[in-house]
């Protein structure tokens, strides 16, 4: 394809460009008469199967070696003369491959000089727009104060760009994947139609691998996508098969990372399985969604990686709530219940008047909520049961609201009800849990984000909550009413269509996902791992509900066969798994 032969004449990036043409090749030359996607499996390397090692692999003084000879390699390139483009180059890959966390330094030496030479190298005309696109990623990804007018010499006097640019097809796909780090930029809005625009005309006059790859890149760019799906991906399709020293090192890497986090993936979910089984509030509330793979899925994108596997197991057991509660709320309880419950919940205190159902759920909310806390004092010496329980208050308030407006079929107007579904979206509630499992402290800045104020919390709650009211599938059990954006506002503009009212709704979207960027690229009052569980979750969220015909979750069913059950071709164990909403 096109869009890697642009990248330079460096032996690295010739490899890429050589695999990505062997794998079109490789491709073609398949028996199968019709190339699809669902054929690629036979070109998958035996590694892509689930290992039968045991957890303690990492610690195997052999696998300890051979990772520390990769990194080291790896390392040497990247420490190679910094004006090469090849070091960005390499840093786009380890990014990519989700393996740049071992090679912090290096990476930062390599932005740090980009970035200072920033107003040398864009003023020369030598530096294409492939190079510049990705040099504008890359820094922007790492937060340093990067301009988009670095793209103003590639436009004419009309603010266009160029038309002559519009057969590069790499540079397209390069400045495509810079423009979705827009926080409200003109030149970027200008860059993604452009691109959008000249790409999907190319995938007409490419072959059917060159054009798969190219419709994968245009259905998920990689800011708005799942870093562990895209890893998979970029690793099975393109570097998996390069020759290039440095690139057979980042595979070793990555294809262990991959092996290693997909093991501790699913003995965390045997261990959620076993909790919610010992829990049995799927036998004391039978009308309930029972989906625990949902469930975790949400905590395992939010926190990847070992370091946190602690945190996903408990912050799955308070998303299980959000679910349960809500079909409380839309399915199960009378108006006078759905009160009683909800000053409950407020008091979190006396429960005997609660029906029997209600009850355990309160009874089981207050066991996990406040293990919950304990472990939040155990590891920082701060309890913040309060803030936790006046959480879930807020929700439930919110929740009662919407039952209130919708039992008697009252629709109430389009800003109402959008200022509570942010909060009945449930991800203020699990962001302040999220909160205090890293470590967080109550200060000036936290408590924006504990009473829903920081647009962190309020920009993915936002995403979540249109995303989810422009899909008309319900979830499974799922029969009360329960109204959307799309309806409160087509009441509110009774001359407007339908498909006026949901281009209007995607148009929130957008500026909710600028608004998102901007607090996570600039916003230096959090962790970043708070900052990227938030931008985590907004991209989880076009998984979550991208409904087909069928009411069905292809894209959820594949990132589960993709991640968590290893393989890439279908088997009994991983349709068991799949998800049915």
């Amino acid at each position: 394809m096109a869009c890697i032969s642009t990248f330079g004449s460096s032996s690295f990036k010739t490899s890429l460009f050589w695999a990505e043409r062997n794998f079109i090749a490789a491709v073609a030359s398949s028996p199968s008469s019709n190339v699809t996607e669902d054929h690629m499996p036979q070109l998958v390397p035996g590694w892509c199967a689930p290992l039968p090692f045991k957890t303690e692999f990492h610690k195997d003084p052999c696998y300890l070696s051979k990772s520390a000879k990769n990194m080291e390699k790896v390392r040497i390139m990247l420490s190679q003369p910094k004006h090469k483009s090849n070091s960005v180059v390499m840093v786009d890959t380890l990014k990519k491959l989700g393996i740049d966390h071992y090679f912090e330094e290096e990476i930062s030496a390599i932005l740090d000089f980009s970035y200072n030479n920033m107003h040398k190298t864009h003023k020369e005309s030598d530096v294409g727009l492939t190079d510049t696109a990705l040099q504008f990623k890359l820094l922007r990804e790492a937060r340093y104060h990067v301009s988009s007018d670095v793209f103003q010499r590639f436009m004419d006097e009309n603010r266009e760009f160029k038309q002559s640019l519009s057969k590069d097809v790499g540079g397209l796909v390069s400045l495509h994947e810079a423009s979705f780090l827009n926080t409200g930029e003109e030149i970027l809005y200008t860059a993604n139609d452009f691109t959008t625009k000249h790409l999907k005309l190319s995938v007409k006059h490419l072959g059917p691998s060159s054009g798969a790859l190219l419709r994968h890149t245009l259905e998920h760019p990689h800011h708005m996508s799942l870093k562990q799906y895209k890893a998979r991906h970029y690793l099975t399709h393109v570097l998996s098969l390069t020759s290039n020293d440095a690139s057979l090192s980042m595979q070793e890497l990555a294809r262990t990372e991959f092996q290693l986090n997909q093991q501790l993936y699913q003995d965390e979910f045997k261990k959620i399985k076993r909790w919610w089984s010992d829990l049995g509030l799927a036998r004391e509330l039978p009308f309930a969604r029972d989906q625990i793979l949902k469930w975790y899925l949400w905590s395992m994108t939010a926190l990847p990686g070992p370091q946190f596997s602690k945190h996903r197991l408990e912050l799955t057991k308070v998303i299980s709530f959000v679910y349960i509660i809500d079909d409380i709320f839309d399915i199960m309880g009378s108006a006078e219940e759905l009160t009683l419950f909800t000053q409950t919940i407020n008091s979190w205190e006396d429960s005997s008047a609660l029906p029997g159902y209600m009850r355990a759920c309160f009874i089981a909310l207050k066991e996990v909520t406040g293990g919950i806390a304990q472990f939040v004092e155990q590891e920082y010496g701060l309890n913040p049961l309060n803030f936790l329980s006046k959480s879930w208050a807020t929700l439930c308030n919110a929740f009662l609201l919407e039952s209130r407006w919708f039992a008697n079929k009252q629709l109430p107007n389009a800003e109402e009800y959008l200022t509570n579904g942010i909060t009945s979206s449930g991800v203020h509630m699990v962001m302040v849990h999220l909160l205090f499992l890293l470590g967080h402290s109550v200060t000036n800045e936290t408590v924006h984000i504990i009473e829903g104020n920081s647009a962190l919390v309020s920009c993915t709650a936002k995403i979540l909550r249109l995303w989810d009211d422009l899909g008309s599938a319900m979830d499974e059990n799922q029969e009360g009413f329960d109204g959307s954006y799309v309806e409160c506002y087509m009441k509110d503009n009774p001359s407007c269509s339908l498909d006026a009212a949901k281009l209007h709704t995607k148009k929130l979207i957008s500026k909710s996902w600028e608004e998102l960027n901007k607090e996570y690229f600039f916003n230096t009052s959090v962790s970043p791992y708070f900052k990227e569980a938030s931008l985590n979750c907004a991209r989880m969220v076009s998984v979550m509900y991208n409904y087909d015909e069928e009411q069905q979750l292809p894209m959820m069913n594949d990132y589960i066969q993709n991640l968590l059950f290893g393989g890439i071709t279908r088997t009994a164990e991983t349709n068991s798994h799949s998800i049915s909403c």
